[in-house]
């Protein structure tokens, strides 16, 4: 008899399909990444069918037609530029050595010691030595003596044309000779740079006094000599005359009365008497010899004369010169100070100080291609350090001359010296000892032209400029003669029958 309450066994499972149910659903990710394959595989045989690689296609595809390379006419500013590197620097600097043998002791800076970065030009004071002044002036040739009145040579030519250079009148600037208006304009300088004049040599004062007196007794002695010889030549007074007459006439009534009382012995005598009369009378109306008056004057004047020698070379000392230890020459003048030697209190031995150009400049090299196409006068644009730019102009384009590590390969060089145009003094600080990039344009269009390709030109039969016009779709084309302008850029300036966005034909 069955148990109702007993429960009933479940069935006992196949072991071979618990073992496939447990390898299915234990391992899906397995089986999905499988499937994924499968189809995979399936899917690219497929498509082997339908891809074709492009290598294949290519050469399946035959060749495209010719046509034309075209490009459109552009509406654009053209401008031809030149590009060169120049180096700015200053001027060459110059050592600056001052002659001061003439002081007669040692030459101690008192004063106007100048700060780095002045700049001296004509008739500045360059230094203060011993309380007196350097004057800088124009010119090449040192200093090498002390300049005064009666001195001739190159050196006082180039002292007038510098003090011409700084407007001061010195007389004609084509003599060599120190002269009184040499003296005056000398006068002038110490007066512009605010100094008394030189203090004229020992005894000069005592040798004008010395000279004038000897002028005053010359003087004299003229004066009594003309006197003299005045006298001498004036002959026999109005008194002396009518004297020497009556006599004449004397004798001659004597001769008369002897001749009427027939007495020869008397005749005879009378008539001595009016031979002697008329003898006297002549050889005192005759010009008087005055030859001893008139070398006593000789002599007189000659003494004036020296006397008058004397006293010019006593005045030469008295008026203004130059001593050799208060000017400076210098070329290219305005001049920059860049480094000072001394200061106040010490004894000058050798150079006082450095100095160099005042004004900046670009030094720049240029193939002989791009000089040609510069000139003096031509602006140009630096580029500084920061990036911004500077307007300069071109002073000189040079050849360089030949020299023997020129290769054969760069050609022949050019120099061109540009200046900046007013340039303030942070970009001149900025500039110098740089190497800046310089941009010349030596064309540009005014404002944007149509302009194409230099390939689209071609030349007609008659030399004509001509391009390749494409019209519509259809591939024609036709030519259309065109004026040229600018070339830049590789793109050429052109008017005529044409319009912006036209394609021409620039190859095929």
């Amino acid at each position: 008899m069955v148990d109702p309450t007993a429960v009933e066994a479940p069935p006992r499972a196949d072991p071979a399909v618990h073992g496939w149910r447990r390898v299915l659903h234990g391992n899906r990710v397995l089986w999905v990444l499988a499937a994924v394959a499968i189809a995979s595989l399936v899917a690219g045989v497929g498509l082997s069918f339908v891809i074709v690689s492009p290598g294949q296609a290519a050469a399946e595809a035959s060749a495209p037609d010719a046509g034309p390379i075209t490009v459109p006419v552009e509406l654009r500013a053209l401008s031809n530029d030149v590009t060169i590197r120049g180096d700015a620097a200053f001027a060459d600097s110059v050592e600056v050595k001052l002659e001061t043998g003439d002081l007669g002791g040692p030459a101690v800076v008192t004063g106007r010691v100048p700060e780095v970065g002045t700049t001296l030009g004509g008739a500045a004071v360059a230094l203060e030595v011993t309380g007196r002044p350097v004057i800088v002036l124009p010119g090449e040739l040192p200093a090498y003596r002390t300049l005064r009145a009666g001195l001739e040579g190159p050196d006082v030519r180039q002292l007038k044309q510098s003090l011409s250079a700084v407007g001061i009148d010195p007389g004609d600037v084509g003599s060599d000779v120190f002269d009184a208006a040499t003296a005056d304009a000398v006068a002038a300088l110490y007066d512009k740079v605010g100094y008394p004049l030189p203090e004229s040599p020992d005894g000069t004062a005592d040798a004008m006094r010395s000279a004038r007196s000897g002028v005053t007794a010359a003087e004299d002695g003229v004066a009594g000599a003309e006197r003299a010889l005045q006298a001498a030549g004036a002959g026999p007074s109005a008194v002396e005359r009518v004297q020497l007459d009556n006599a004449v006439r004397a004798a001659e009534r004597e001769l008369a009365a002897a001749k009427a009382g027939g007495d020869t012995a008397a005749v005879a005598a009378a008539e001595d008497a009016l031979r002697l009369a008329k003898v006297e009378r002549d050889a005192a109306l005759a010009s008087p010899d005055t030859s001893a008056e008139q070398s006593a004057l000789d002599v007189a004047r000659q003494q004036l004369s020296e006397a008058y020698e004397l006293l010019e070379e006593a005045e030469t000392g008295t008026l203004a010169f130059l001593p050799v230890s208060e000017v400076l020459y210098l070329e290219d003048l305005p001049r920059r100070v860049d480094e000072v030697m001394v200061e106040r209190g010490t004894v000058v031995n050798s150079a006082v100080m450095l100095v160099s150009g005042a004004t900046l400049t670009i030094k720049a090299s240029a193939a002989e291609s791009d000089a040609t196409l510069l000139k003096a006068g031509d602006v140009a644009m630096l580029e500084l350090p920061d990036g911004s730019e500077l307007s300069a102009t071109i002073g000189s384009v040079e050849p360089r001359k030949a020299e023997g590590g020129e290769s054969a390969e760069t050609g022949p060089r050019h120099d061109v010296v540009l200046s900046p145009v007013s340039p303030t003094d942070a970009q001149v600080q900025a500039l110098r000892g740089q190497n800046v990039k310089v941009k010349i344009s030596i064309g540009a269009t005014d404002g944007e032209v149509l302009a194409v390709p230099l390939a689209a030109l071609t030349a007609g039969p008659g030399g004509e400029s001509r391009v390749e016009v494409v019209d519509g779709d259809g591939g024609e084309t036709r030519l259309v003669e065109v004026e040229t302008g600018l070339a830049a850029e590789g793109f050429v300036e052109i008017t005529g029958e044409i319009a912006e966005g036209d394609r021409v034909v620039v190859g095929r």
